[in-house]
């Protein structure tokens, strides 16, 4: 640049977008534009040399991370959403159901035209929801019957706090602590204290105190511990000073300062207990995993459990033709051919069979169900969708039968 020349270099600090964050609205998503540019290639191909079929496709699972021997299918009212209005054929396992590996979960079949440019977002609705759900129904089995609260939205993108929260309260979940994820759910939200709140303040007893006076009664008064001195001292000051009000303390102790956690909590407990405070829980959070849920449940009471669920691997499921036009055809790796998935409601094993093949009964005599169910019909969705509350009933009790 000549020196004394104007400096016309023009700085852009923010771009021009319209909209406000990086996320798809509901309509961008139903028209079909989440999708990975080869399925809306192939899209264009099949129309302009007329080479458009019908198909029948599966989304199955071949194998789960970290040795997981079940999952819980989540994300199927989405999904159904998506394909609603389609002309397709949809049979679905019911959301909440517990499936293992190589089971169809779902089945579409309609012009390959008709979804094609679904694919990605169909995927995505179901592996992202069942991956959450799958970690908390293992914390759920992991905790037994001690509360687990999800705390983890703010690990990942606020547009889907209220998805997270859903799918680790079907999972197993006793309660969310977003408000909006909650209202969707139909609950009450459940928190606690921020360090936030105690550092303004300057004093766990005095800050406590401040949310017991503000706060409306019928929300639980859970005092946080960690913040200024020794866990077990200021467990005994705020149960001094609330009394029979004091629900709960939580320990978010940092990893570290926390040592051997679990005899920390033994101490906290040892000395409310030592002077009458035995009605007051723990409830602990801050890295919770349900390895440590299983090592500490014997001394606490709840769990707040966050990242591991939030930010829980999805389940890699994929969709694979196994039909064209009515003849039998897959890709290598694949078998080809509609399937049913049969059930055995006393021992619980599940076999997979031909469409056309008959079998009532399992090797051990108890009677055979199929778990997909015709959901769509050219287009038209011709089953309820159940509540989150109910599909959480559904898992429940599908762990305490074949997962505990």
């Amino acid at each position: 640049m000549r020196r004394g020349a104007p400096h016309r270099m023009k700085i852009v600090l923010f771009s021009r977008r319209k909209e406000m964050f990086y996320t798809a609205n509901d309509e961008e998503i139903k028209q079909g534009q989440i999708t990975d540019v080869y399925l809306a290639r192939t899209l264009e191909i099949i129309k302009a040399t007329n080479m458009d079929k019908y198909v029948k496709a599966e989304i199955f699972l071949k194998s789960f991370r970290d040795n997981y021997e079940w999952g819980v299918l989540a994300g199927v009212e989405e999904a159904l959403r998506l394909l609603e209005g389609l002309k397709v054929t949809v049979r679905s396992m019911k959301e909440g159901t517990l499936f293992r590996v190589r089971e169809p979960v779902m089945v579409i079949e309609g012009m390959y035209s008709e979804f094609c440019v679904y694919e990605t977002a169909l995927l995505g609705l179901l592996c992202q929801a069942s991956g959450i759900a799958s970690k908390a129904a293992r914390c759920r089995v992991a905790a037994g019957d001690k509360l687990v609260v999800s705390f983890g939205a703010r690990r990942m993108h606020p547009a889907i706090a209220p998805m997270i929260d859903k799918n680790a309260y079907i999972g197993g979940c006793d309660a969310v602590s977003v408000i909006k994820s909650a209202e969707l759910i139909g609950l009450d939200p459940m928190g606690t204290i921020p360090h936030a709140l105690m550092l303004i303040y300057g004093d766990t007893v005095e800050a406590t105190k401040a949310f017991d006076e503000v706060i409306d009664k019928k929300v639980n008064r859970v005092s946080l511990i960690d913040t200024f001195n020794d866990e077990k001292f200021e467990a005994v000051r705020v149960a001094e000073a609330l009394g029979d009000k004091l629900f709960a303390v939580r320990l978010d102790t940092p990893s570290s300062r926390r040592g051997n956690f679990h005899e920390l909590i033994q101490e906290v407990r040892w000395e409310l207990d030592l002077r009458g405070y035995n009605s007051v829980k723990i409830l602990v959070s801050g890295g919770i995993d349900e390895k440590d849920i299983l090592e500490l449940k014997d001394v606490v009471d709840a769990f707040g459990v966050g990242t591991s669920i939030s930010s829980a691997p999805v389940l890699d499921f994929a969709l694979d033709i196994v039909e064209v036009e009515g003849k039998l055809l897959a890709k290598r790796g694949k078998m080809s051919g509609e399937k049913k998935v049969l059930r055995c409601e006393s021992c619980g094993r599940d076999w997979i069979v031909a469409i056309k093949e008959e079998r009532e009964r399992c090797d051990c005599g108890g009677v055979l169900t199929d778990l997909l169910e015709c959901f769509i019909v050219d287009g038209k969705i011709i089953s309820p969708i159940p509540e989150p509350r109910k599909i959480r009933e559904y898992v429940m009790e599908q762990l305490r039968k074949f997962a505990s």
